[in-house]
This record gives structure tokens, C-alpha cells and sequence, in this order.
């Protein structure tokens, strides 16, 4: 069968396709801006890629057409495939009805964590000998690359996002899924633009929940009240808890808990040593040994493949060093991921001195529904640098120098990327850590400090 996969560059829909070629299927797509380093990945495996959304596209006939949720009304090779009449389906619904009814599914949900988490349990499993196949949203240095599939292997994990499926079916995505392992991770508000309070987001994990068969297990922490409240609407398969009152906990045996001592039922499974940092980390890690024991493997098993787990790419990534300055990259957005980011990083770095660059890229944090709560998520820094562009598409809908007028931290608003990464570069000293932080691109900032890093330096020199 031959697919076209429109908005193929989303890592959602790139790891998708990736997956249906090794189904066997003839695979095209279709994107605008087509850019690395999904775009690379996908030629990698031959899969030819078409700038836009031509409507002469449907001239290429594919047998159906795989629409991405990118793809709105208006777009013009939406509207030639409407008006023709031709065969189409969205990404997620294609997936779990060709490729995931035949899978036991391990799908990772939750506001935070779902990149991570999705890769420590792949890695668990591949580490177990059992060859997983996977759809994340990222790359874990682990397994090299976001998509896997083999239909003779019986697992499947995936990265199980709560965002809406597509134009015409405003579910969440992860209700195709057909889950029989569900980690549900954490629950708060986000996505602003497309729900319009947390209990839209609730009855959206409730109805993942009903989609989990008897003989299935949710996993999750009691702790979080929103989670608390969707499993009190019905749950009809196994549960077993993790975190504070689980039966799954951690015992720190470091400040940053970059050493931890796992527990079930109270006794001691076997110590995580890694290079991850944050309670985060230690939640994301309990989870993903708690959906392996669904699949019968020992938590030692897993323990052991964790204290071998490197990290997952733009996940605290350190993008280079500059006469002792530090550039970290890492994908946090939302406020409480910014937060418990810095909180890892602190306890990590100690007093050296931590610049945090943020751009608020997500369109939740572009509408300003959480922007107030910017200045206490990044208190922990030493100066806050906040990008916004003032048209276009990442245009912010409020003013960092208003929300950041009452900061504690010394914080400063850009809207020229340039002047930004001139002041971060003149203000930075050796043995100071820069941590940026966005879901984007950002314009390519991380080579760009590191080069105006060199630059000052070498001034200093003469």
C-alpha cells in the first residue's frame, strides 16, 4: 500500500512513517519547512519528502492518505483530498487499527516526562533481550533513533501524548492507542488552545482509561490529585501505585538524586547510579520499572538497565563547553518543567552561577495562560533571559518585561535573538552554566552561543 503522510517531519508523524515502511508499505510525505533531524532521517531510509502542501499532490494517487494534526481546513492539499473525495485517515487512528491491535502496547502518558519515561521502559525491555518496537517523541542515545518496528515482536512502546488527533477528530490521540500497560505520569493543565480547563484534560485520560482491558495495568502516583479524580471515574483494570504512598518509592541517597535506591513494598530492589539528575528523573525511572514488572521483567533487570541509561537527546543535553562555561539544552516549556529542571540542575551545579535563556515557544505558554507563573518557576537561576518575536508564528501574546517586572532574578525580554545571545555571551563567566530552554528550534541558539562564547573569549585573550 502506498501512504502519503501529510505534516511527515512532526515527530509524531516521521516516527510513524518510519513505521510503516518497515510494515512494508510505500511511504511519501509532505511537510512545509522540511528540516532536520527528522527530515535527515527519513531520506535516510529513502523515503522521498515534498516541500508544502501542494494540491497537485494528490496526483501522485497513494492509496490513502495519513493526515497529521498540523494539517487544518484551508490547507490546500486537505481541501483537493475533500473535494475529490479521496481515502484519508488520521496518524493515530491509522496506527492502532494497522500496527498497535496486533501489539501488547506499553503507552506513556502525562503532562511531563513522556519522552523520558517512554525511553528508559524501551531501553528496559531492550536491555531485557526483548526488542521492542517504539514511537517516542525524542531520541534516547540508548537506541539511536525515535521509531521501531518489527511485526514479529510482540511489544510495543509508545509515547502516548494527550493533544488532539486531527481536524476532524478532536480526541486525544492516545485513545487509538489500545493500551494494555498505561503509565499515566502526571496530570495538569496545558495545550490551552485546544482545552479550555484540566477537567477537559481529565475526561480526555478518562477515556484512555476505559480503553485499558481487565487483564491490563494502569500505573501511576496517588499522589497527584487530577490522576486521584480520572481513576475515580472508573477504572477497570489492574492498578499499582508509584511515588509517595505507592508501592513503588524512592529512597535518595544524593542531593541531586543522581543516586537513588529503589523500593517495592517497602524492600529494597537495587540502586540507580546515573548521569540524570532531579526527582523528576527518579519519578520517570519508578514508572518505567513498574510497567516492565507488568511484563515480568525483575526489577533488578530493570534496575540494572537504568544505572546504563545515557539520557535522551535536548533532555539536559550539554551542547558544548567554552573556557569553562557550560551550554545545556533541554526541551522544558511548561512551567513545572522548568521548575523541577532548574531544581536538578541546581542541586547538580551547587553555587556556580546558572543563566537560564527560555523561549516560550508552546502555544499554550504563547496564549499567556501560565506566563505569571514564569518568574517562581525560574527563581533558581541568576539571570533569566526571556526570547518572544513581536509578529509571526511564534509571536507571544503578552510582555516578558511586564511578567518579569516583579522577578526576584535579574530578567530581561528579547525579541531579536541576536541581541540576546551577544548579551548572554558578554554577561557569562567561566564555571557559569547556561541552561536554554525551549520545545523549538530556537533559531539554532545553542551553535550560536557556543560561537560567541569562543569569540569573547578569544577577545579577552588579546
Amino acid at each position: 500500500m502506498h501512504l502519503h503522510i501529510l505534516g511527515i517531519c512532526g515527530t509524531f508523524m516521521g516516527g510513524l512513517a518510519l513505521i510503516a515502511r518497515a510494515a512494508g508499505h510505500k511511504v511519501t510525505g509532505c511537510d512545509t519547512g522540511v528540516y532536520p533531524p527528522m527530515s535527515t532521517q527519513l531520506q535516510e531510509q529513502g523515503i522521498e519528502l515534498i516541500e508544502g502542501f501542494d494540491a497537485a499532490q494528490t496526483s501522485l494517487k497513494p492509496d490513502l492518505f495519513v493526515v497529521g494534526n498540523v494539517v487544518t481546513r484551508g490547507n490546500p492539499l486537505m481541501e483537493a483530498i475533500l473535494d475529490q473525495g479521496l481515502p484519508y485517515v488520521s496518524g493515530p487512528q491509522w496506527l492502532g487499527d494497522h500496527v498497535l491491535q496486533h501489539q501488547h502496547v506499553l503507552a506513556v502518558a502525562g503532562t511531563h516526562g513522556k519522552t523520558t519515561t517512554s525511553s528508559m521502559l524501551a531501553w528496559i525491555l531492550q536491555d531485557a533481550g526483548l526488542e521492542p518496537n517504539f514511537l517516542i517523541g525524542g531520541i534516547a542515545t540508548n537506541l539511536g533513533i525515535s521509531a521501531r518496528f518489527n511485526a514479529a515482536r510482540r511489544y510495543f512502546v509508545i509515547e502516548a501524548d494527550e493533544y488532539d488527533t486531527a481536524f476532524f477528530d478532536k480526541r486525544s490521540k492516545f485513545v487509538h492507542y489500545r493500551a494494555r500497560t498505561a503509565i499515566l505520569n502526571n496530570l495538569e493543565y496545558d495545550h490551552a488552545d485546544i482545552f479550555a480547563d484540566l477537567a477537559a484534560i481529565e475526561t480526555q485520560f478518562h477515556h484512555l482509561v476505559r480503553t485499558v482491558p481487565q487483564s491490563g495495568r494502569i500505573i501511576y502516583p496517588p499522589a497527584e490529585q487530577a490522576l486521584a479524580r480520572v481513576i475515580q471515574r472508573g477504572c477497570w483494570s489492574q492498578q499499582d501505585l508509584v511515588g509517595p504512598d505507592g508501592r513503588w518509592t524512592v529512597q535518595a541517597d544524593q542531593d541531586d538524586i543522581s543516586r537513588f535506591t529503589v523500593l517495592c513494598d517497602g524492600k529494597p530492589q537495587g540502586q540507580i547510579n546515573w548521569s540524570l539528575t532531579g526527582a523528576h528523573n527518579a519519578s520517570n525511572a519508578l514508572a518505567a520499572i513498574a510497567a516492565a514488572s507488568h511484563v515480568d521483567i525483575p526489577a533488578a533487570t530493570a534496575i540494572a538497565a537504568l544505572s546504563r541509561f545515557s539520557g535522551i537527546r535536548r533532555r539536559m543535553e550539554l551542547r558544548g563547553t567554552v573556557n569553562g562555561i557550560q551550554v545545556f539544552d533541554d526541551f522544558a516549556h511548561h512551567p513545572t518543567a522548568i521548575q523541577t529542571t532548574l531544581d536538578g540542575l541546581r542541586k547538580q551545579v551547587g553555587a556556580r552561577r546558572i543563566l537560564a535563556v527560555l523561549e516560550p515557544r508552546s502555544n499554550t505558554m504563547k496564549l499567556g495562560t501560565m506566563a505569571a507563573r514564569l518568574p517562581q518557576a525560574l527563581a533558581l537561576a541568576d539571570r533569566i533571559y526571556c526570547f518572544g518575536e513581536k509578529t509571526g508564528k511564534h509571536a507571544l501574546g503578552w510582555d516578558p518585561a511586564e511578567i518579569f517586572a516583579g522577578s526576584t532574578v535579574p530578567a530581561r525580554g528579547y525579541c531579536d535573538l541576536h541581541t540576546l545571545v551577544e548579551d548572554v555571551s558578554r554577561q557569562a563567566q567561566p564555571d557559569d552554566v547556561i541552561l536554554v530552554m525551549s520545545n523549538g528550534g530556537f533559531g539554532g541558539i545553542h551553535e550560536k552561543l557556543l560561537l560567541a562564547l569562543e569569540q569573547t573569549a578569544k577577545q579577552t585573550v588579546s
